[in-house]
């Protein structure tokens, strides 16, 4: 209780989107807690419910939407007080928002994150009022961001005690032709080496042993600060925290990783082996098209290179099929080169047309139907070498980071590799032996699945 004996307001988030979108929300939080709100995981119980939306792709915009729609709904029937729009759908498309949804209470772009709480209807302190704070007015149209949160930003973590997210820069400066993320987000900028170091040492004192580095292309990290080498440096200092058992890099751009990273990453037992190093395309010539570069010939190598360097190495990827002009003899390309790669997770998605790209200029003349057969044929060869690639671990003994009780039945625990991101990879069912969520213990594998392993502690 706090406002002299009188109900603290009670506020819900939603996050929608991806992991930067997650830090981006315990921002939020952080700055809630810091002026007296009490916060709920439950957005049903909650006085002022908070999206934060994500604008990426079709189908992302549309979940927005739909979760801004039904808490409107909530709001009309009197279930909660107040609805607070934030995020990417607010920087790219707040004009059409407020025209389209007038009963949204209040928005917040992604620079105005430290004004949230005036946004839920309370000044520094005021935890019983939900009534309208005026906000800093926004400009108009689609305008860049330029905030970057540092280590002493408030933050409240959202997840379980052991993982966390670290946002190690934003924005983006590449030119991809499918991608407005620049637009909105803002020029790359990365955050100082020892401010993400002294927010790392944070956590790790918190209890995180899990830490995932996330940027829109964390190999440019350093190079606006004159930093030499950054993504290698950047991941020395982190490998230092002793109490840090596994430290992820999410987000590889394949033109930008050098040796030195890999050799780092290699040689230090604390950063895991794993890379997410989205490749998009095959062949060369749609890779011309969206404005990345590259072929076939080149992403193998590359992948020969980081396998090379850093033994027993997880390496996820993702493909977008359907893009303007795809024609069959490039998209079997694609499929040829998964085949070869045998990449350990892989994501495929349908291409669309963005605003504010320069694909959308171009016809998307690749028939909707033949996008959803061309994603299907590609997951298929994905099943299958994920298939094989597990069914090579049955037998062995493998660390395994232990996350609680099964989602799906109380009488099973759940837990990850090494190789194995949060929320977007496998996972290894356990059936019998006991562990704490947030443990790392041994687990004897005896029997694979296309995406699943399960098995026993040992």
């Amino acid at each position: 209780m706090s406002g002299g004996g009188k109900r603290s307001v009670k506020v819900g988030m939603v996050s929608l989107g991806c992991p930067k979108n997650t830090v981006d929300s315990e921002v939020m939080l952080g700055h809630l807690g810091q002026a007296g709100a009490t916060l709920t995981r439950n957005a049903d119980e909650a006085d002022v419910v908070v999206i934060n939306t994500c604008g990426f792709i079709d189908a992302a915009k549309e979940e927005s939407v739909d979760t801004i729609l039904a808490a409107v709904r909530r709001k009309e029937e009197g279930l909660c007080r107040r609805v607070v729009v934030t995020g990417c759908m607010v920087q790219r498309y707040e004009e059409e928002l407020r025209r389209e949804i007038p009963e949204i209470d209040a928005f917040v772009d992604l620079d105005g994150l430290g004004e949230i709480a005036r946004a839920v209807g309370m000044e520094e302190g005021a935890a019983n009022s939900t009534a309208a704070v005026p906000l800093p007015a926004a400009p108009t149209g689609l305008h860049p961001a330029t905030y970057l949160y540092d280590a002493a930003t408030p933050r409240t973590l959202s997840g379980p005690s052991w993982s966390a997210y670290l946002k190690i820069a934003e924005g983006c400066d590449n030119t991809c032709s499918f991608c407005a993320i620049p637009r909105f987000r803002g020029a790359f900028r990365s955050r100082p080496l020892d401010d993400i170091v002294r927010e790392a040492r944070n956590l790790a004192a918190a209890g995180i042993v899990e830490l995932n580095l996330i940027a829109q292309d964390s190999t440019a990290y350093g190079g606006d600060l004159g930093l030499r080498e950054g993504p290698t440096r950047l991941v020395e200092a982190l490998a230092d925290i002793q109490e840090l058992k596994w430290v992820r890099l999410f987000y590889v751009y394949p033109n930008k990783v050098d040796d030195s990273l890999l050799h780092a990453m290699g040689e230090r037992s604390n950063i895991a082996a794993y890379i997410d190093i989205p490749l998009q395309h095959a062949a060369r010539s749609v890779l011309a098209r969206m404005r990345r570069g590259g072929s076939a010939s080149g992403h193998l190598r590359l992948l020969e290179r980081i396998r090379r360097f850093i033994p027993g190495v997880a390496i996820r990827s993702t493909v977008i099929v359907g893009f303007p002009g795809e024609t069959e003899t490039e998209f079997q390309e694609v499929l040829t080169f998964i085949r070869e790669a045998r990449f350990d997770h892989l994501g495929a998605f349908t291409y669309s047309h963005e605003d504010h790209t320069t694909a959308a200029a171009l016809d998307d003349d690749v028939p909707a139907q033949m996008k959803e057969d061309r994603r299907g044929l590609v997951m298929a060869e994905q099943e299958a070498i994920a298939s094989a690639r597990n069914g090579d671990r049955v037998g062995s003994r493998l660390t395994v980071l232990c996350e609680g009780t099964c989602l799906e039945t109380e009488y099973l625990l759940q837990g990850r590799l090494e190789g194995q991101a949060p929320e977007v990879d496998g996972r290894v069912l356990i059936q019998e032996g006991i562990a704490k969520a947030g443990q790392f213990v041994q687990v004897e594998i005896t029997e694979a699945h296309p995406y699943d392993l399960v098995g026993r502690v040992v």
